[in-house]
């Protein structure tokens, strides 16, 4: 473990040397790739190098309160002095541990994001279009750009299924958690007894697939075009712009009619497929490697339920980590950031317990 952080504390100098140099400055490929490898090690070389510095302060203290020499005020300020930089050092160790494990490759990527009712009809959908706004709210948040891949309207303003794509570095890495049975318990509007009805929604999250990843026959692929349907637009039903993209060897379907170009639809469809074709690629590696790479708090299994919505108590229970919060309405308004971050915290925490690291405290 020692030798792995001196070795990146040297590859971090040489890099920030390779910064300086003017002729990686003038090639801006290089520099750009040279400063990414640079940010991705920097904070474990930071910490590392706080680390040291309190090991040396430890080793300081202990020698002065081992010294006879030394007055016994002296010797209680450097008992204090040990005690704190222990402390600190403990600490440290546990976040070099954490920034050691290995990074989810997807992290970086744009996402998509696929909401379909489940149980509870009407409500189902309309619940939908409420988590629909919730992500789009914490995508504007955040700086992110978000799109529209194809929606499927009810007539009361819900959503049989939507799915979209949020744009933005680090996008998967904050929402791929969300994967899951989502329940709502609320009063429908069209209740009249006033009775809490209780309603599911299923969401899938998939890292957007990049061209080079899902090779794609176009002979295994039927396309249909058809009339768009749904709620609102003039050029509804008027041309056949709507794209139904067909697998044929999985039997996966796509449908987008969001825009009026059949082009673009296309083009969003097959975004679509490729993400799912290539979720269905790395779940079938998860299942030969045995829940190597699963995440212990949820396995993104969309029939896991992972979180209820109580409208009349305002609370919202995260069930895989029981984390319980009275602050319903801000979430749905988009902040999901503490959320998101117990999660996070909850799944490293989980790996640090099957990833191999040499125990720091011994060098106390």
């Amino acid at each position: 473990m020692f030798s792995k952080l001196e070795d990146l504390e040297k590859k971090c100098k040489q890099l920030e040397g390779l910064l300086y140099d003017p002729e990686v400055v003038c090639d801006q490929e290089k520099y750009k790739k040279i400063m990414k490898e640079y940010k991705s090690i920097l904070p474990v070389v930071e910490k590392y190098q706080e680390y040291k510095k309190a090991l040396k302060t430890i080793k300081q203290a202990k020698e002065l309160m081992k010294s006879e020499e030394s007055e016994k005020e002296l010797r209680q300020m450097a008992e204090e002095e040990f005690h704190e930089a222990k402390l600190a050092a403990e600490e440290l160790s546990f976040e070099i541990k954490t920034l050691l494990l290995p990074k989810d490759p997807d992290d970086d990527r744009n996402v998509i994001i696929e909401i379909r009712g489940g149980a509870g009809g009407e409500e189902a959908a309309l619940f939908s279009s409420v988590l629909y706004r919730m992500y789009n709210m914490y995508a504007d948040s955040k700086g992110y750009g978000a799109e529209i891949l194809s929606l499927n309207e009810t007539e009361l303003g819900g959503f049989k299924e939507v799915s979209f794509i949020i744009s933005g570095e680090g996008a998967f890495s904050r929402l791929k958690y969300e994967s899951g049975v989502h329940r709502v318990q609320r009063v429908p509007e069209t209740e009249t007894q006033g009775r809490v009805h209780t309603s599911t929604v299923t969401v899938a999250v998939l890292p957007e697939a990049q061209d080079v990843e899902v090779d794609v026959n176009p002979l295994d692929l039927q396309i249909d075009t058809f009339r768009a349907s749904g709620a609102g637009g003039q050029h509804i039903n008027k041309t056949e712009s709507a794209i139904r993209i067909t697998h044929v060897p999985t039997g996966m379907v796509v449908e987008c009619q969001d825009e009026r170009s059949q082009h673009k639809n296309k083009d969003k469809a097959m975004k679509v497929l490729k993400s799912r074709l290539l979720e269905k690629k790395r779940k079938e590696q998860d299942d030969e490697m045995a829940q190597e790479r699963r995440s212990q708090v949820g396995t993104g299994d969309r029939s896991e339920r992972i979180r209820t919505y109580n409208y009349p108590q305002s609370r919202i229970t995260d069930h895989r980590i029981g984390l319980t919060l009275y602050k319903l309405e801000n979430i749905l308004g988009g902040d999901l950031d503490e959320l998101i971050d117990a999660l996070g915290a909850a799944d490293r925490a989980s790996k640090l317990t099957s990833y191999p690291t040499d125990d720091f405290t011994d060098k106390f």
